[in-house]
């Protein structure tokens, strides 16, 4: 007698009758699904969020200008302009110049490279270390790992940041922006760690993840698979404001002149324009405002291209927007139109 229930539309013991043949899902529909779940979906979200939409136009539009602009701009040195003239008033120089007969606009491309490496040492080491330690210590709660990592931790959140960064910066004078992005990044991961432990240590009770504990699966490959997976998302989303933290900081160790004037740099510029008077003399203003305009713009884009990837990340509306998932989408449509 078959204990099966006739409302049930799945048939239970052919689902686990290992004698059953299944037929495989050809290669090709497996990538077109793969690409419809990871690339296609994710860019129609996108593309629905304009917070999405505005952050990435303005960060591609810097990383037109670190690759391409800095190849159809000419390196500017001293001489190249009329001194001090004036924004919006010659094609070739449309921001203007400084004191020294170069033009600003060619400056702030030919600083935009540098800070991209800045940028992306700072946050590889910030947000790399961060999850590391908050997935190990999490995952291996109340053991000695964890007890340590957790010490260290405290123990660096507890030291000021800012003067830590200074003195390092002094004693070593880095030229190479990948060096200034990894010193910058030292004092950015403790708090980060510690919010992704409160995380894992929540995921870590979810039945898949004790399914791969009885499965006997490795440490390894259930911090890679179960937990770093659900929290690519929330360490993707604090990257962004990571590199925005990393653009602060080394922005005014430039301007204050602890880091050394051997390249281009936004803070170079506004402490050049302040020291030769720029809040002083309004013909020499667009000499200091330029560089903060810069500074906003690249902010900003970073904030609205986190917050656009909170909506990217949500599976629910991945799934409505992909054209593979019929089913979930009519579902889900039936759902909506029920309430």
């Amino acid at each position: 007698m078959s204990n099966r229930d006739p409302n049930d539309t799945v048939d239970l013991e052919e689902l686990f009758n290992s004698s059953t043949e299944h037929e495989p899902t050809p290669m090709s529909e497996r990538v077109k699904r793969t690409l419809d779940l990871t690339v296609v979906a994710p860019a129609r979200v996108a593309l629905t969020d304009w917070r999405a939409v505005v952050g990435t136009l303005i960060l591609f539009g810097f990383f037109l200008a670190g690759t391409a602009g800095v190849v159809l701009v000419d390196r500017p040195t001293s001489g190249d302009a009329p001194i001090l003239a004036q924004p919006f008033q010659n094609p070739n120089y449309i921001l203007g110049t400084d004191t020294f007969g170069q033009p600003i606009g060619a400056q702030l491309i030919h600083a935009t490279p540098a800070m991209f490496k800045m940028i992306f040492a700072g946050a590889v080491i910030s947000i790399g270390v961060a999850a590391l330690v908050g997935l190990l210590s999490g995952f291996m709660r109340g053991t000695v790992v964890d007890t340590v990592l957790m010490s260290v931790t405290d123990v660096v959140i507890t030291i000021p940041g800012l003067p830590l960064v200074i003195v390092l910066m002094a004693i070593f004078a880095p030229e190479n922006p990948y060096i200034v992005g990894v010193l910058l990044g030292l004092d950015n991961w403790p708090g980060l760690a510690r919010t992704v432990r409160s995380q894992v240590l929540s995921i870590r009770e979810e039945s898949y993840v004790e399914a791969s504990r009885i499965m006997g699966l490795s440490t390894g490959t259930i911090l890679r698979r179960d937990l770093l997976g659900q929290l690519m998302p929330y360490i993707t989303i604090n990257s962004a404001l990571a590199s925005r933290r990393i653009i602060f900081e080394s922005v005014g160790l430039y301007f204050l002149g602890i880091l050394p004037f051997t390249t281009f740099n936004w803070g170079v510029l506004m402490n050049l324009a302040y020291k030769g008077g720029a809040l002083n003399r309004p013909q020499m203003l667009h000499w200091l405002i330029f560089p903060m305009v810069t500074i906003f713009l690249m902010s900003f884009g970073l904030v609205l291209f986190s917050q656009g990837m909170d909506s990217v990340f949500n599976v629910r509306l991945r799934a409505r927007h992909a054209s593979t998932t019929t089913d979930d989408k009519a579902a889900d449509q039936g759902d909506s139109a029920e309430i």
